[in-house]
């Protein structure tokens, strides 16, 4: 006969039933009179009902209360989701080590998986397809390689591409540009002006392809010092008064309801720029969690990396990361201070 033995105050249990039913994660167990088991909060199985569910501090205690663990959520062991985290944390090593880029079937047969499996699997937890996550490796091999003043023939063979011309066709969407120009430290004219807007400080920076940067602050030299060290070879050419029109619409996105359909320069990772593009696609006056977000790019357990992306983000407002909050709604860090993102969501009415 199973002995129920709820450790927790009526209060607390509520707020542990809350994070139950969202799936929240956090240092307790819980036990289903009707099944006999206790499980992890994050356990896939069907939510019992409220009334069958008792809470509990550790393992020890569900077992002394006379319940034994779901063989599905392993509460005793590392849970599923560890495991499979730490699977997939091997494959990317042995990618990151294999002179030629892996193929599928080899990925897989690291895994002990089939290739179908191994690709669902890996998309959950990366965020990527292993192709995606391969060439993204094989990129960032050759920005080192670049960084390190190789030569651009010797980085690309390095990093495993067997052609130039298959590099250079992809260079732009790869490095934001040519390889020269990154081996040059982003060499190349760069327009920039800083103007005054609700938030404070803005810079607003134009590369050949559309705006680059888009920072606040409260200190100009500040965000001119920040570009400079983001763009050390470029050529930084201050406003002039058709540049001046451009400032003017990004305060006009900031400060009002104007939503300009400016070029933008967009650099950053695969996963950076999903992110980053269902970001944009989230209504202004709307909000999404992280988890959402994660959801959205079909990496529901990439929550973290998505949370990186966030920060990573220079396009501020254009890219409007300021619209992702913590999962019970709270606001979260942001890069320009969370004030200026509290700012920006009562202007939006979210």
């Amino acid at each position: 006969m199973l002995m129920s033995m709820p450790v927790e105050t009526a209060t607390s249990s509520d707020a542990l039933w809350d994070a139950l039913k969202n799936r929240a994660g956090g240092d307790f167990f819980y036990s289903v009179k009707t099944t006999g088991v206790y499980c992890r909060p994050s356990c896939a199985s069907r939510l019992p009902r409220r009334e069958n569910v008792d809470f509990y501090p550790s393992c020890d205690a569900a077992e002394a209360a006379g319940f034994r663990p779901c063989l599905r959520c392993r509460p005793r062991g590392d849970s599923r989701q560890a495991e499979q985290a730490r699977l997939i944390a091997e494959v990317c090593r042995f990618i990151e080590g294999a002179e030629d880029a892996p193929s599928l079937d080899q990925m897989a047969a690291r895994a002990a998986l089939s290739p179908h499996h191994f690709h669902r699997l890996f998309k959950s937890v990366t965020g990527l397809t292993p192709k995606a996550y391969v060439d993204a490796h094989r990129a960032r091999r050759v920005r080192d390689g670049l960084s390190a003043g190789e030569a651009v023939t010797t980085a690309l063979y390095d990093a495993g591409y067997g052609s130039n011309g298959r590099f250079y066709e992809r260079s732009n969407a790869i490095l934001g540009m040519t390889p020269t120009q990154f081996q040059r430290g982003g060499a190349g004219d760069i327009r920039f002006a800083i103007g005054q807007c609700s938030l404070g400080a803005v810079l607003v920076a134009q590369s050949e392809k559309g705006i680059c940067a888009i920072t606040l602050g409260d200190d100009a030299q500040a965000l001119a010092a920040d570009l400079q060290d983001r763009f050390p070879k470029a050529n930084l050419i201050g406003a002039d008064a058709a540049f001046e029109a451009t400032v003017a619409q990004v305060v006009g996105m900031i400060d009002g309801d104007q939503m300009p359909d400016l070029p933008l320069d967009i650099r950053g990772t695969a996963f950076q720029q999903r992110v980053w593009q269902a970001l944009r696609a989230i209504p202004p006056g709307e909000t999404r969690s992280y988890s959402e977000v994660a959801d959205a790019i079909g990496a529901p357990k990439a929550v973290r990396a998505v949370a990186g992306a966030c920060a990573a983000n220079a396009l501020a407002v254009a890219i409007p990361c300021h619209r992702v909050v913590k999962t019970d709604g709270a606001l979260s860090g942001y890069r320009w201070g969370v004030e200026r993102k509290r700012a920006l969501l009562l202007k939006e009415g979210a």
